[in-house]
């Protein structure tokens, strides 16, 4: 499968959440909408409650929280297409893992950069998409340590339909190799909402990975 470029939804202030989805959803029709809550990470972003996208948009939850299955059916009930959890995080994914699959909803294990694929290894049989983390937890303006793109490939070696993902840095200069050494989704904050013309900067990535 070919790359794709998914722009990152991260914020704590509704104002900026509806700029940034709007905006994204101009030029993109997959988004990553980044969950905090201030104890797996340092800051808290937008409440689940707060959380909407418009129809027609593929949504990816990356929810960085301490104990995410506490909040399951909230979670279930905003319907995405991928909910993704932190392989750090407390509690049973297999049994969520199930749950969201009855409900058609994919699941997605993140991985710091100190955890080891080996730690998801068991559950790979239930696990739809890895996301590589290299950001900074709850910010934008990762950086993208290309050190960890060997985890994409033994992914791939262990389970070649699982999805990989990747945040943190992606940007002009380092798209295509992330595509090269695996990666299927690039999410991108940073080098899209910090462009002058967002639109455009999407347009010169989508290009990087298909020249």
């Amino acid at each position: 499968m070919k790359a794709t470029i998914c722009p990152t939804v991260t914020t704590d202030e509704p104002a900026v959440y509806k700029r940034q989805i709007e905006q994204t959803i101009s030029y993109a029709h997959r988004i990553h909408i980044d969950l905090a809550d201030g104890r797996f990470t340092r800051n808290r972003l937008m409440e689940i409650e707060d959380i909407w996208w418009p129809g027609g948009v593929r949504a990816d939850l990356h929810v960085m929280y301490q104990r995410p299955f506490d909040h399951m059916e909230a979670l279930l009930a905003l319907g995405p297409q991928l909910i993704i959890v932190h392989a750090e995080a407390e509690g049973d994914f297999v049994a969520f893992a199930t749950a969201a699959h009855r409900h058609g909803i994919e699941v997605g294990v993140a991985l710091l950069p100190k955890t080891p694929v080996d730690a998801i290894k068991p559950a790979l049989d239930v696990i739809d998409h890895v996301l590589i983390f290299s950001g900074n937890l709850g910010h934008f303006g990762g950086h993208a340590d290309m050190g960890l793109l060997g985890k994409a490939q033994y992914l791939k070696d262990l389970n070649p339909r699982v999805e990989i993902g990747w945040d943190g840095g992606v940007n002009d200069k380092n798209a295509k190799l992330l595509a090269l050494g695996g990666v299927d989704v690039l999410n991108a904050g940073g080098y899209l909402h910090g462009a002058v013309a967002p639109s455009t900067a999407y347009a010169t990535l989508r290009a990087a990975i298909e020249d």
